[in-house]
Parts: structure tokens; sequence; C-alpha cells
């Protein structure tokens, strides 16, 4: 391949620009450039040619139309060799352009301020960046072009050394535009077409779903399964020590973020999870006493568990943590004591949440198959003392509201069917997963007393209604005083009336926490 002769660069994103427009130089290649980018490259003293001097004609329509013209297009698609594309060009006095450094509009930052205009989401609709993009990547065999400035420093490499780049380099580089480009347009259709919608809070009539390779990981769930990492996970989480995240150690740590993020707002609180399902919250005066009363409610499943935390994390928390076995904690910081006794486990991972990866696009999707997906809402919904609606005669006593309250956070992430017996600031039982909701029950029963832990004057939690009396009158002769359940069954008066012959205080949520 001959040097590259000619580069045009228009980017909204200057990381790199100027440094990488030094080295086209230094390498005797000509640049051509649009408005702001041109002013950044002159303003480093470089010499840069304005497209509407390559062109011959003047940028227009407050710059909607500048390098859409054939004189640029016919620059980076006519087929080099080709007889016949090599006597048009010349005809028409088309150059050739061999490189491209193109980074579009920011229209998905644009539309992520709150509040955005339609307005201003239209204009940052890149029309003539993605047009040249997909011309230079379609002339990939003999046109290079950048668009994420993260390759710049391999195609300045190569150029430096050859005057040009490999062919290998320019096809992996033309596979990367048309992923962008993709996942450019799906953000306007979906940004579009919510905006266009009657209904504002309506599934998009087609879900685009692109996301970037964030790294391959070792297996998935088992050793048998390939996996990989994609989307924007670097920019929730922070790994600051430890081996690389495993498929089930990142389903874990997200579901410990997203139950921590329950407790944000609350004084030092503590999760222990095991296979995405809590085995013990606790809060206390400090993290050191949250972790003493998360880690009671089951001593053996928090072995090669996950932990998370509301607070930074200090030393003391630490020492107490690092007595077993952990495979991730999660936390908004790390004390540097609490660093210094943690990095010492060389297998435990610690991960920083940088900010709540709940907090925006609250949809979940499920893959369910042959290119089929689930889409719903995320469960956001909580509850109050205000939202409960008391339903036994007797109502419950304040320290019982607590424990119901504290616990009804926890039990909507646990699998389902789900029973979960707590106190106001700690959990005592946990049942998850089951077929039968009394099973559930007499597994956190039974957990309870392996963990030493009295039942006695606790609130009972269910994720759905009880469909029989069975499953309160278990957790009423457990010792519990108080429930706390959606309601909703048929049979919720013989479920009311078996609490009352036990002095059961029980109120409905109206709302269910189903984990599938």
């Amino acid at each position: 391949m001959p040097a590259i002769q000619r580069a045009l660069l228009s980017v909204s994103d200057k990381t790199g620009l100027v440094e990488f427009a030094r080295t086209l130089i230094a390498a005797g290649v000509e640049l051509l450039s649009t408005g702001g980018t041109a002013k950044a490259i002159r303003d480093a003293g470089l010499a840069v040619k304005d497209i509407s001097e390559h062109t011959g004609f003047p940028e227009m329509l407050d710059g909607r139309v500048k390098t859409l013209h054939p004189i640029v297009h016919g620059g980076l698609l006519y087929i080099r060799g080709n007889a016949e594309h090599e006597a048009a060009v010349k005809a028409h006095a088309i150059k050739p352009i061999d490189l491209v450094v193109v980074n579009l509009y920011p229209f998905e930052a644009t539309v992520a301020k709150p509040n955005v205009s339609l307005h201003d989401a239209i204009e940052n609709i890149d029309i003539g960046g993605p047009s040249m993009l997909r011309s230079a990547a379609k002339n990939h065999d003999s046109v290079t072009v950048v668009t994420d400035p993260a390759d710049y420093a391999e195609v300045a490499a190569q150029i430096k050394a050859s005057g040009n780049t490999t062919i290998e380099l320019r096809r992996t580089l033309a596979a990367k535009v048309y992923a962008r480009t993709a996942a450019y347009d799906a953000a306007i259709a979906a940004h579009l077409a919510k905006e266009f919608s009657a209904d504002k809070s309506a599934p998009v009539p087609t879900l685009f779903v692109g996301a970037p390779l964030v790294q391959s990981l070792r297996y998935g769930e088992n050793p048998h399964q390939k996996a990989a990492l994609y989307g924007r996970f670097g920019e929730y989480f922070k790994q600051l020590h430890g081996k690389e995240l495993s498929y089930n150690n990142i389903l874990d740590l997200t579901a410990a973020a997203q139950l921590i993020a329950e407790f944000r707002d609350d004084g030092p609180t503590l999760a222990i999870l095991k296979h995405t399902n809590p085995c013990g919250v606790g809060q206390g005066a400090s993290l050191r006493e949250a972790w003493e009363k998360a880690f009671a409610t089951d001593k053996q499943a928090p072995f090669g568990g996950i932990i998370a935390v509301n607070q930074p994390l200090d030393g003391p928390c630490a020492e107490a943590i690092a007595e077993i076995f952990s495979e991730v904690i999660v936390a908004p910081e790390f004390t540097p004591e609490a660093l210094a006794i943690l990095t010492k486990k060389k297998n435990l991972r610690l991960l920083q949440i940088t900010k709540c990866p709940f907090d925006a696009k609250p949809w979940d999707v499920r893959s369910v198959g042959a290119d089929s997906f689930l889409l719903q809402e995320r469960d956001l919904k909580s509850a109050t003392a205000t939202d409960l609606k008391v339903v036994t005669k007797r109502a419950p006593s304040e320290a019982e509201m607590k424990a119901m309250l504290f616990g009804w956070r926890v039990v909507k992430h646990l699998k389902s069917n789900a029973i979960l017996y707590s106190a106001a600031d700690r959990t005592l039982g946990v049942g998850a997963g089951q077929m039968s909701r009394v099973d559930s029950s007499r597994i956190a029963v039974w957990k309870a007393g392996e963990a030493g832990l009295s039942l006695k004057s606790s609130a009972v939690c269910s994720d759905a209604f009880f469909p029989f009396a069975d499953g309160l009158i278990a957790a009423a002769e457990a010792g519990a005083t108080a429930a706390i359940q959606p309601g909703g069954s048929v049979r919720d008066p013989e479920v009311i009336a078996a609490a009352d012959e036990r002095g059961v205080a029980m109120v409905f949520t109206g709302t269910r926490h189903f984990r599938h």
C-alpha cells in the first residue's frame, strides 16, 4: 500500500487529537478538518486545511452541510486501482482521502441529561459523521477509519513504521465503525420513539441491544460454558484488588450492590449474599457491629460469599471480615487501613461502587432463547409505614413496624418463594427459592435455630401472599408476632383469622416482589 496522503479529522471528543495530528503531519499527511476540530489543530500550531476549501463549497445551514459532498465521499469510496473509478475521480478532480478520524456528536450524553429538550436532542444527531465513517469503512481495503481515540496509538505506530496501516488493522477498525454507528442509531431510535410516544413509560417498539465487549471471562456459570462481559460495567464498578472477576462474581456483586442500595440513606449497614440471595443483613452503630449481626444470621453460608456495605469500609470491619474467606467485597470506598488488611488476601476481590448502576435506565432485560427477550421495569418499589394496611385486630407496635420494614427491604431480594424473619436491625432466618412457601418458612426457622437465634417477637416477611393459613401459623409457632405480606389471596380472610387467633399483627403492602 502507498503511504497515506490525506486525512480528514472531525471529532467531538478531542482527547489525543493534537498529538495524533502531529504524528500525521510528521509522516507527510495533509490534514483536512472542520469547525472546532480545525481550530484545535491550528491552535496547536499545526497546518490544517478547511474542508470547504478542499471541496470548493462552503459550510452551510448552521454546519448541517459541510462534509456531505462528492469530493469527500468520492475521495473515500473510489476503489484504488480500478480503472473506471480512477478515471472518474480524475475527471472530477477528486483527491483521495486515505484516513478518516471521526467520533460522533454526543447524542447519548445529551439525552442522558435531565429534562433535555427535543430540539437539543435532534441537533445532536450527527449526519455527516456516520456517513463518512460508513463510506471509509466500506472501502477499508484502501482507507483507514478511526472512531475511537483509544485506537490512535496503534494507527500512529503503524504510520510511523510504514506510512500506512495493515489490512488486518483496517478490517478491525471497519468492523468497529459499524458497531458504533449501529449503537448510535439505536440510541436515536429509542429516544425518539419514547419522545414521540403518547405513553412515555411504554416499552420501545424495537429493542436494540448494543454494548461493547468489556472482557472475555474465563468461563460462565460452569467451566464448560464460554462467557463474556459487555456494556458499561466499568462506569459503575472499579476493581481495586484481586484476581479477575468471574461470571458468577459479576452476578453476585451486582445483586449485592442492588440490595445495599436499599439502605443508602441508612446508618451503617452490611449485607452478605451467596448465589445472589441475601444470607444475612445487619445494621449497627458501626460497620463492625453490622457485620456481627449479618454474620450471626448464618455462619456457614458466608464462606465464599459476597459482602456489600453502604458506607466506606473501615479497618475494624475489615479485620472481622478477614477472618473468613470471601469472594468479593463491594463498598462505596475503602479506608487505607481496610485496604492494608484486605489486600493481603490475593484471591479476595475488592470493588468500589463509583456510582449506583440502578438509578438510570430502569429496565431489566432477560434472554429467553432463540433471539427472544423479556423486558420489564426494574423493581424499585419500596414501602413506608403509611403504605401499609393493618388487617388484623391488633396493630403492630413501633418495634414490630421497624422490624417489618427492615425485612421487607431484604425479602424482595430473595428468590421466590421467599420468607424472611427479621428484627428491627437484622435478619434472623432466611428461606428462599422453594416450591412451597411453607417450606421456605421451615427452612428459615431451621436456619435461625442452627445459628442459635430466637425468633421470639420477630417479624415474618413474605414476598408474595400466603396462599393458605399454614404459612402464617408456622411463623407464629416459630415466635413471630408480626407479619408483612402483599395480600390479595382468595384465602386472605382465613390467614387474617389465623393471625388474630394467635395475636399476630399483620399488614398488607399491596405489592408483591417475585424474583425468579
